[in-house]
């Protein structure tokens, strides 16, 4: 029996249709990842789910008793709680009959005859309801899950309340996580993680939560790890596919393939059938000539529809960089601390033109200082750092306060374009390039102010990736994009990928360090720091499991298209034969395609193989019966 059911949900904000038809249910124990473009409606869905709104059509049916946990937005602890006590409200159960037992204790100890023996046996329950929850061993997991989301022992007493925003943010989901709900909504978990705190939580959720989890993330390597399935929504509608994220690519990517394939096919139609109205519109054959017209209006209302497989993803386009010097930085024994902790100490560090260097520590380690040092935005206490020459710096903030909340989007564009090129550049041309970056319409006109997080992402990334920068410095820069951004962000930064300059990269997105970075410089918060060059090695850590397939696939060369030969048995058909043929393929061949798109079928892989086979034989049989009809409209 489903642990949570959504049948025929139907969600409006405003104008806009989030949701239409959603109907999805969830298994107990099942790890399911959602997935989608960001405003696409997850969180709306979660929200649904959850019961804290409700649908305008449409009905959640959640088991009896079950128990639903989520992150709120806002993390309040109560005055005087420490890091410790917050976390152990998780048992706030456990904690009431621990007081039980201590008074009872304190009864037993007056207590004399019937009164006693009453109070021995409220003992033995108690102890036994204790045990049955756990209750010996909580000290060892609350402590156990506060270390792996990165707290230290000295922060155990200190009040909840003195923590930093992202602090807060973690000591909220080591509460959700030790309360353990029958069904874990994990809405963006990991970020305020680091990279060893989302190591933990992969273990933690793989090994030992024993609930449901219905996970957002827009890390690729939580996702598969931590689901055996994957819904996305898209289009205000959910697709379900059987398997991790890497499972979900490769089916989507098939599906997206048959779609395509399935609209070609429908436009060759279309072509034909034009070709014959426009020829036979007039003469003996016009009543037949407009009845087809009339049944090619509906079929193009029925079956002409453009696939959305790349609506609304980044044009990211790399110009020509000018070549900078062989020394890219020389960094000689650079150190910095900070409220008297040492950040780095006698740092030595020599960057060559084309190394691509991921920095990663944990948080608060010092990965943005070290970069402000680099780049002489601030001095070192001690060491000298060289910069090379002919070099043009790129660089993403992981904070925007640099810009100007009341620039207009282009005009942000044309102002960071002039710049970089050294010469002016036109107002079409930034509108352009915002147009690339998904800025449409009045959305180019917009105040930077008034953007969220991802949208300023986006305009901050377009400046930076059209100006022609030989030396790109990127403090986490997939922190606001949705999971297909960041995926092109990759492809384009790849170390086979068409950027040939040199990078920087300061990220906990493994996924993204992993496809871009030859190179480690690890932190660790007390003054050290490593160069790794086994990159991936690092990334999974001791025991952690294998590397996810890299998303992206090298294109393969499209084979050349062949003449068909003439097929002389075809020459005394009629035309009304030769069309009832090519009409029944295209028929079978269309079946076969509706069929592929189906999740019951595209998770079958004997199904899909049958299928294909069957469609190469259709589409090889049609290849000369459509060289045929070609032949007698050309001659005609």
């Amino acid at each position: 029996m489903p642990l949570l059911s959504c049948s025929s949900l139907y969600c409006r904000r405003g104008h806009t249709v989030v949701l239409d038809g959603v109907s999805v249910s969830f298994e107990p124990g099942e790890r399911v990842g959602l997935v989608g473009r960001n405003g696409c409606g997850k969180s709306t869905l979660l929200s649904l789910i959850e019961g804290r709104e409700q649908p305008d059509r449409g009905s959640v049916d959640r088991g009896r008793g079950t128990r639903i946990g989520s992150l709120a937005q806002e993390h309040v602890f109560e005055p005087g709680m420490t890091v410790r006590g917050a976390a152990a409200a998780a048992f706030e159960q456990l904690e009431s009959l621990r007081t039980e037992l201590e008074a009872t204790y304190e009864a037993m100890a007056v207590a004399e005859g019937d009164g006693l023996e009453k109070l021995m046996r409220q003992q033995v329950d108690i102890e036994a309801r204790l045990e049955a929850a756990g209750g010996w061993v909580v000290d060892h997991r609350i402590e156990a899950t506060l270390h792996g989301l990165g707290f230290t022992d000295e922060q155990f007493e200190q009040p909840a309340s003195t923590l930093s925003g992202g602090e807060q943010a973690r000591l909220a989901l080591a509460r959700l996580l030790l309360e353990e709900p029958d069904l874990l909504l994990l809405d963006e978990p990991t970020n305020h993680l680091d990279i060893d705190g989302r190591r933990w939580l992969e273990g933690f959720l793989t090994n030992e939560f024993r609930g449901a989890i219905i996970l957002v993330s827009h890390d690729r390597w939580l996702l598969e790890r931590a689901c055996s399935r994957t819904i996305e929504l898209a289009n205000t509608r959910i697709r379900d596919y059987t398997g991790p994220y890497s499972h979900y690519l490769d089916q989507k990517t098939q599906q997206d393939l048959t779609a395509q394939r399935l609209h070609d096919k429908n436009l060759d139609r279309v072509r034909r059938e034009e070709a014959f109205i426009r020829k036979y519109k007039a003469g003996q054959r016009a009543k037949q000539a407009r009845g087809r017209a009339a049944r090619l209006d509906r079929f193009k209302e029925e079956h002409i529809e453009e696939p959305d497989r790349n609506e609304g993803l980044m044009n990211l386009q790399l110009p020509e960089t000018q070549r900078s010097g062989d020394q890219v930085l020389q960094v000689e024994g650079i150190s910095m601390a900070w409220d008297g902790e040492s950040l780095f100490k006698g740092l030595d560090l020599a960057i060559q033109r084309g190394e691509r260097i991921g920095i990663v520590g944990p948080n608060g380690s010092g990965k943005t200082t070290l970069v402000r040092c680099l780049l002489g935005e601030i001095d070192s206490d001690e060491g000298d750092v060289r910069i090379g020459s002919r070099l043009n710096i790129g660089w993403y903030r992981q904070t925007h306060g640099h810009l100007d909340p009341t620039m207009e989007v282009w005009q942000y564009l044309q102002s960071e374009l002039t710049r970089s090129h050294g010469s002016p550049v036109s107002e079409q041309q930034a509108r352009d390039l915002a147009g690339a970056f998904l800025f449409s319409g009045a959305r180019q006109e917009q105040a930077l102010g008034s953007l969220s997080g991802g949208e300023r992402s986006r305009a901050v990334l377009a400046g930076i990736v059209a100006g022609g920068h030989n030396l790109l410095v990127l403090d986490e820069p997939t922190n606001h994009l949705d999971i297909a951004s960041a995926e092109r962000l990759e492809q384009v930064l790849a170390v086979d990928g068409p950027f040939t300059g040199t990078m920087l990269l300061i990220s906990h997105d493994r996924a993204l360090l992993s496809a871009t970075c030859s190179n480690l410089l690890v932190l660790d918060g007390r003054g050290s720091a490593q160069l790794v060059h086994d990159v991936d090695a690092w990334l999974q850590g001791v025991g952690s499991p294998v590397e996810p397939e890299r998303t992206s696939q090298p294109k393969k060369k499209k084979p050349a298209k062949k003449t068909p030969a003439r097929d002389g048995s075809m020459e005394s058909m009629s035309l009304r034969d030769l069309e009832r043929r090519i009409e029944a393929g295209e028929q079978r061949r269309a079946e076969i395609d509706a069929e592929l798109v189906k999740p019951e079928v595209y998770s079958d892989g004997t199904k899909v193989k049958e299928l294909s086979d069957e469609r190469i034989a259709v589409e090889s049989d049609l290849i000369p019966l459509h060289a045929e009809w070609e032949r007698r409209a050309d001659e005609a």
